[in-house]
């Protein structure tokens, strides 16, 4: 095969016809959801204004010093492509007025993201997102029903065995002492961190706990808790968390050191995957999430409490093709139209036409001028009947009904078509 001159960038793909049923299954299970509990969709710019995410997430996160897709306009405006669906949803909120409507204000997304990293296995360039954000509600109820909500459109796209992750990082009246104190044990081992840890220390030795070298995780499992540091009202938040948690009976595990990347979290941190079993190698991260209660004041709003995740598609389908391939296969057409001659060739948009209000899904190749040829391209697609329109049937308004697999076939009135393929395809009126 020719090797083409233009191909997609690096990290970024098509997806691809045999692709899109397994987005279509995501977006489907997941409006499902979000319907039931009353969130609204929202479809922010891909673009937006570079300091948005600067300021939000932070100057020393990765996805902003190493990941973010930066452009200067002719204007010399300072954009870059969104690479996560938080702080523009709040900027959305900010800017359009959301806080006179009725609080908490729920909205979801869906759609793709951009970061600069090295392309693998689940994890591209150009990657595409779902997720869910309710602003203007601190009740750490919230907390509980957001995490409920992603287990509930997991489980629709049947994960099974899933296990939270979860973690309370505190907010600005306890987290520095935790840091002092982080500090103090980070400093004397300086030396042995990774390059990126040891600048981390310098400008947010948080960050270091996110850090996935296998020499600083050894370092990181002996530090201080954050959870022994939580003042009175963090500490009660995140005990009433569990509480709900455990009362919808959901499986979680404390990860004292989990604090996800982003600078903008308070309180509640969480992520989820699937539990591997004996002999499995442990699955990464499907979805997470938490509560950023400063970042809409941070933006320019008022002080407005938030709670929300994200999840990650092309993880979810690279293992829904792993393992739910059976459930997740196109829905194929059973009815193929077959034309000879330019009055049929005419007849036929009409038929098909009456085909898609009934929404009884049927193929054709109408190009195609071949019987043989649009019956062989039947054979190939697995149809049960082909419809048979030919000059002497367009003229009289008569169609053959063939059964492929007895080779049956019976000509009936135009007119009469839909009942008898509704009565053969036992679709109910």
């Amino acid at each position: 095969m020719e090797k083409p001159k233009f191909r997609t960038p690096s990290g970024m793909h098509d997806i691809l016809p045999q692709e899109q049923v397994f987005y279509q299954k995501i977006y489907q299970a997941a409006e499902k959801i979000f319907n039931f509990y009353n969130f609204e969709k929202i479809d922010t710019p891909i673009l937006e204004e570079a300091e948005i995410f600067s300021k939000g997430i932070g100057e020393s996160t990765d996805i902003v010093e190493k990941e973010m897709y930066t452009l200067r306009t002719k204007g010399r405006d300072f954009l870059a492509l969104r690479p996560e669906g938080t702080a523009p949803v709040v900027r959305a909120y900010i800017q359009h007025g959301f806080r006179t409507l009725s609080q908490p204000v729920k909205l979801w997304y869906f759609g793709p993201y951009f970061r600069y990293e090295r392309p693998q296995a689940g994890r591209s360039r150009q990657f595409w997102q779902f997720g869910i954000e309710v602003l203007g509600e601190k009740s750490p109820v919230i907390d509980a029903q957001v995490i409920l909500i992603l287990f509930d459109v997991l489980e629709e796209l049947g994960f099974e065995n899933l296990i939270l992750k979860i973690n309370s990082i505190g907010d600005e009246n306890c987290r520095p002492y935790y840091k002092k104190a982080l500090l103090s044990f980070l400093r004397p081992q300086r030396t042995s961190l990774c390059s990126d840890c040891q600048n981390r220390l310098k400008v947010n030795p948080l960050r270091i706990l996110d850090c996935k070298q296998e020499k600083c995780r050894e370092i990181i499992s002996g530090a201080p808790q954050i959870i022994n540091y939580l003042c009175e009202e963090c500490h009660r938040h995140f005990k009433e968390v569990l509480e709900f948690l455990d009362e919808l009976k959901l499986p979680y595990i404390l990860d004292p050191y989990l604090v996800r990347g982003l600078d903008y979290y308070t309180k509640t941190v969480f992520e989820i995957g699937i539990e591997p079993k004996e002999g499995e190698s442990q699955v990464g991260s499907l979805a997470g999430g938490g509560r950023y209660d400063k970042l809409v004041k941070l933006l320019g709003g008022v002080d407005t409490p938030a709670c929300g995740w994200a999840a990650g598609m092309e993880r979810i389908i690279e293992l829904m093709k792993l393992k739910k391939k059976k459930i997740f296969s196109p829905a194929c057409p059973q009815v193929f139209l077959a034309q000879i001659g330019s009055l049929a060739k005419r007849k036929s948009l009409k038929i098909l036409e009456e085909f898609r209000k009934e929404k009884i899904k049927i193929a054709e190749s109408l190009a195609k001028d071949s019987l043989n040829a649009q019956l062989n391209r039947a054979d190939r697609l697995g149809i049960k009947y082909v419809l048979i329109l030919g000059q002497r049937e367009a003229i009289e308004d008569k169609i053959i009904i063939r059964d492929m697999e007895s080779g049956q076939q019976v000509t009936i009135k135009q007119n009469k078509l839909l009942k008898e393929i509704k009565k053969r395809l036992r679709i109910k009126k």
